[in-house]
């Protein structure tokens, strides 16, 4: 932990995810998201970080990606408060991130989609996410079929798969330390300033 606070918290950000890609044996980019409905029932699962906006983009923000009619794309049309936590057990480290999401561009979505692996693609047609499902059996069914229909690369987005913005306003930044006399810095956003503090352990 800095002895002097980072003026930006994704700056921040950015010089422990490259130290955890470099330490964390897979997915240093794994991250808990929490939502909640609007009478504040939570929810909380891990999902994959897909991207973080360059210093020029306005807002800035966390880009992850899912199906709009899962539990989380429901409550997020509901409730847009979101949280992030990543958590690096190499590095004994944690970030929070709370904020309000948005949704990316379609041509956005258009082009993460586009890298996926064809049968996740695939897979996103298949799978009527977070809905009950009879069988495994009836699931590689709807996969065999889409592959027939759609025999190379040229799949398209399903309308109802796309991503999310989250536009951060506090960030809190734990690094362990011995007799759980922690470090921890946060950042809250105060108009167009990012204010930064110490919290006791």
């Amino acid at each position: 932990m800095p002895a002097t606070k980072p003026a930006d918290p994704f700056q921040f950000f950015d010089e422990w995810f490259a130290e955890a890609n470099a330490s964390e044996p897979s997915d240093a980019n794994a991250m808990t998201v929490a939502t909640a409905t609007p009478d504040g029932l939570p929810a909380a699962r891990i999902l994959l970080l897909k991207g973080v906006d360059p210093a020029e983009s306005d807002p800035r923000g966390f880009v992850f990606y899912t199906n709009k009619q899962s539990r989380k794309g429901d409550e997020l049309a509901h409730n847009d408060h979101t949280a992030l936590l990543f958590y690096w057990k190499s590095l004994a480290r944690q970030i929070r991130i709370e904020g309000t999401v948005t949704d990316v561009t379609d041509a956005e979505a258009d082009a993460y989609f586009a890298t996926r692996p064809r049968i996740s693609r695939l897979g996103a047609w298949a799978s009527q996410q977070s809905r009950p499902l009879g069988s495994r059996a009836v699931l590689e069914a709807r996969l065999a079929e889409l592959e027939a229909k759609y025999p190379g690369e040229a799949i398209p987005r399903p309308p109802h798969w796309s991503g999310y913005r989250l536009i951060p306003r506090y960030f809190e930044f734990w690094q362990a330390r011995e007799f759980r006399l922690h470090d921890r810095i946060t950042y809250t956003k105060d108009g167009d300033v990012w204010r930064a503090a110490r919290l006791n352990p």
